[in-house]
């Protein structure tokens, strides 16, 4: 098994960005012929860290290299910062573009990785819940499954409300950098639920949806609102809830089963 750490220019970025790569290259022959997904070409998930995290955060919080081993597929961690993964006007990382494009573009030239939408999936908790969910709709030609746990799916609670906190560590300043103008955010691209719109007015393909979150979570109800948005537009994703809060307990419950899901698919 080989664990990378790669730097290296992002033009999407403008600045040299970190990322690490897990890649289970290194089974014994007797291993890999009696696992059958390694029967398959290698699949590639794309994990993203949530606010104030980086890029080692699945790697060192979860089981995801023991699963990676057992499903034969790549493991992709990219730092996000506290971009929420969308693309920013003011300083000109655009987030979205990096994880959405340049990213998975770069990774198959640098260890030829499979490019195809049926082998390329995403995941991501809290902020990169979030960022999980818009990506796989906005690249959804690149994505076919996206896994999201306690995602901050907070837009509709800042143009419901005009609040403009996501916990206390973020204040309004923050938010308009990220999201922009509330008045523009019901059409906005960095509205989840509006790219979601958008792919069923076009008749194009959707990505698949796990959607996991813990019974204490403060981000529940926004977890929950999200589910009934996809059920009322007639859009089937699985929907799991289960004990636990905003922590890592439950994100490494949470993430077996939803492996699973990707992988033996």
């Amino acid at each position: 098994m080989a664990l990378i750490e790669v730097n290296y220019l992002s033009q999407a970025l403008c600045k040299i960005t970190a990322l690490q790569v897990f890649i289970p290259n290194d089974l014994n022959p007797e291993e890999q012929n009696a696992n059958p997904y390694y029967g398959r070409e290698m699949r590639v998930l794309y994990l993203l860290h949530g606010y104030s995290g980086n890029q080692t955060d699945w790697i060192q919080g979860t089981t995801i290299c023991n699963l990676a081993k057992k499903y034969n597929f790549a493991v992709v961690c990219p730092a996000g910062d506290n971009s929420f993964y969308l693309d920013q006007e003011m300083t000109g990382a655009k987030y979205a573009t990096f994880i959405g494009e340049e990213l998975p573009s770069y990774m198959e030239n640098l260890f030829g990785f499979s490019g195809r939408r049926e082998d390329t999936y995403i995941g991501g908790f809290s902020m990169g819940g979030f960022g999980s969910i818009h990506t796989a709709l906005k690249y959804n030609r690149k994505f076919s499954k996206a896994a999201a746990f306690s995602s901050a799916l907070i837009i509709n609670e800042i143009i419901n409300t005009g609040s403009k906190t996501t916990g206390s560590h973020t204040n309004s300043f923050y938010q308009d950098h990220i999201f922009g103008p509330r008045e523009s955010l019901k059409t906005s691209e960095k509205n989840h639920e509006y790219l979601l719109c958008q792919l069923l007015e076009k008749k194009e393909r959707l990505p698949e949806f796990y959607l996991a979150c813990g019974t204490e979570d403060f981000l529940l109800p926004h977890n929950r609102e999200f589910r009934d948005f996809l059920k009322e537009k007639g859009v089937p994703a699985i929907y799991v809830e289960a004990p636990g809060g905003h922590d890592w307990d439950f994100w490494n419950f949470a993430l077996t089963p939803a492996v699973q899901w990707m992988m033996e698919g």
